[in-house]
Order: structure tokens, then sequence, then C-alpha cells
């Protein structure tokens, strides 16, 4: 559909200003905007005619547009995911991290993966109200909520409208579990809710940690929490009595793959009690940004780096088949698998964490509050 379809029109007090930098796109970790795959017309520029050529912009705002969607909790059966439900507050990512799986997503509005998907947030803004209706509704049976498994939750869009927190305070009041994944320090400021959902084990955080090299940090994920903030919300955490774990994800080889050792003693000297990780995905236009990024930023391991994808996915850049598109296959994500198996044992990572508990699930806590 086109953004038009959906009738997202951005308040002027919605726009945020980006501060104007020295290189063109800096801060963004797409270097373009690509036409979407679902898009029947597509405008070329031709380079030798500077007439034609559109000038390059000075800044480049990000924008929020209002989402109406009708329910907020979305299912899926894939059998490598490790979970049925999940709850995604936004659409599109500031974060700008250049791997990200979730891109292509954005074509589905009439929109480009690249810096479409930066500046152009969707916001679920009724998403705390469709999820109490959701959980309070005769067919939920409880079971634990992945916030969010596409888009981080806790991108900068948070601050503003504190979706997430509403969101796993309605989460807290039913006491349906619920497990994090994020790559953002302000998942600290919701340590309250947090700790009540625990004392019910009934929450998990991953802190994604992809790499701990600040530089690069800023390049690949140009809007995330410096790698040293986010562990020390790991440690915030784990002293609140919230069961956290890092999430290296994803490792993406001949660029971070030798950063596993320190990344994991790292985590572990901060306090988490797991890891896991997931290797490089590039569906869909993934591959186009992902080649322009590293041609702007690693040309010299360039090769090297996409011949080592291509090496754990069948020759491909990108291999869907369910059982090996998380971890790749072949001799090289072995390798992996087995130096991220002897470091988690080394690191005590590698102890058996319980299930997240329904057990406490309330179906009406209005109710149930009321008769105190």
């Amino acid at each position: 559909m086109a953004l038009d379809d959906y009738t997202f029109q951005p308040d002027d007090d919605w726009v945020e200003e980006t501060p104007q930098h020295k290189r063109k796109l800096r801060g963004r970790g797409a270097l373009g905007n690509p036409t979407g795959r679902f898009e029947s017309v597509e405008v070329v520029y031709d380079p030798d005619d500077e007439w034609q050529l559109p000038e390059e912009p000075d800044r480049i705002p990000t924008q929020y547009y209002r989402d109406h969607s009708k329910s907020v909790v979305t299912t899926n059966d894939s059998p490598d995911v490790g979970f049925d439900a999940s709850l995604n507050p936004y659409r599109g990512c500031e974060h700008g991290c250049i791997y990200c799986y979730a891109r292509p997503t954005h074509e589905y509005f009439g929109l480009s993966g690249g810096i479409d998907f930066e500046t152009k947030i969707l916001v679920k803004t009724d998403a705390p109200q469709l999820l109490r209706k959701k959980l309070s509704s005769r067919s939920w049976q409880p079971q634990p909520i992945i916030l969010s498994g596409v888009t981080d939750p806790y991108q900068p869009a948070e601050r503003r409208f504190q979706l997430t927190r509403q969101c796993l305070e309605v989460l807290a009041e039913f006491r349906n579990p619920v497990a994090i994944i994020t790559k953002n320090h302000l998942v600290t400021r919701d340590i309250d809710v947090l700790s009540e959902l625990a004392r019910f084990n009934a929450v998990r955080v991953n802190l994604s940690v992809t790499t701990l090299d600040s530089r690069l940090a800023r390049i690949m994920e140009p809007r995330t929490a410096d790698p040293p903030l986010r562990l020390r919300a790991i440690r915030e955490l784990n002293q609140a009595g919230v069961p956290v774990s890092v999430m290296m994800g994803p490792i993406i080889p001949g660029l971070t793959d030798h950063e596993i050792p320190a990344v994991l003693k790292a985590a572990a000297e901060a306090g988490a009690q797991g890891a896991n990780y997931t290797i490089l995905r590039l569906p869909w236009g993934n591959k186009e940004l992902f080649e322009s990024w590293l041609e702007e930023h690693f040309p010299n391991r360039k090769d090297k780096i996409l011949n080592r994808q291509r090496h754990m996915r069948n020759g491909k850049l990108y291999d869907p088949k369910f059982g090996s598109r998380m971890r790749g296959e072949g001799e090289y994500a072995d390798q992996i698998a087995d130096i991220f198996k002897k470091l988690k044992k080394r690191h005590g990572l590698d102890k058996p964490t319980p299930p997240l508990s329904t057990e406490h699930f309330r179906k009406h806590p209005e109710q149930q509050l009321s008769l105190f």
C-alpha cells in the first residue's frame, strides 16, 4: 500500500531535525533511498546531466506518522524464531542499523528500505489500548510476547511517545510474560516495571551488543547506544534483579566475528546470565544497501566480507531456508557456532534458564484489584 492509503499525516510538531553534517547522510546507516520492490515506476537520473540531478539535502528530518493499526499482537509459526507472539510499537527504526533485516518491511507501504526506513517512523499510538483489549479477550491464551522482534522498542521515538513503557505497564497488570530485544540503554528507564514482572518470572531482556568498537558502531548502527552504555544497561538490569542476556546479533563475517571473545567476556563481567547470536541476514534490497555501505566504509574488506557471507549462505548473500537462515551453514558457520559455545561455557553464560511463566497471569486485573 502507498503511504496515502494509510492516511498517515505527520503533525508539524512531530518532526525532529537532524543536524547538518560534513558528510552526506552522516548519522544515517543507509547511503541512499532505493525504489521499493513493489513500485512499478523508478526515477533514474543521468549522472552526466547536471541539470537532472536533484539537489542533495543538507539534513534529513525524522518524521513520525500515526499508524492506525486495528491490532497490535502478531503471531507467526516460523520453526526457527523461538516465539509465537510479538508486539511492535513502531514500524521503521531510527537506529539506522545498516544490516537490519526489517528494512524491506517499509516497502509494503510504498516506502524505501533505505533512508525512508530510518526517517519515516510509523507510530502505533493505540498500542497500549490494543494490547489491553487483546489480553482481556476470551481467545487470548497466556504466552510470552516479544518486544519487538522486528524494530527496536527503545529506539529514539520511545523517549517521546513512551509506548513501550505503556505496553509494559499493561503486561505487568496482567502479569503476562514478555521478552525484550534492544540495543538501547533507555531500557533501564523502565526498571521499575521490569522488576515487578521479574517477581513473577515474567520478563527477560536481551541486550544486543554487536561490537565493542565505538567507531564501528557509529557508522554501522549510527543512532544506537554506544557499546559501553549497553554493557552498563546489562549491569543495571542485573543489579535490579531483572534477568538479562547478551545477543550478538548479527555477527558479520569478516567484520565483527573476531570480537566474539571480547563481547562475551565483557557481557559476563557486566552480569549477563546468557548469550545468543545470529548471523548477518540480507533479504531483498538489503543486499544492495549493505554492499554500498561496505564500498563506502570498508572497500578493502568488502570482498572478504561478502565472500564469507556467501560461504555460509549456499553461494548467495542470503538464503531464507528455515533451520539455517539464523546461523548459516558450512565450515565457517560451524566454526562460529563452536567458538561461541565454548566461550559461553568459559564465561558461565551457558546455564539453563527457566522458561517465562504464565502461572500468575490475571485475565481481568482491574476487577481483581477492586476486591481490595
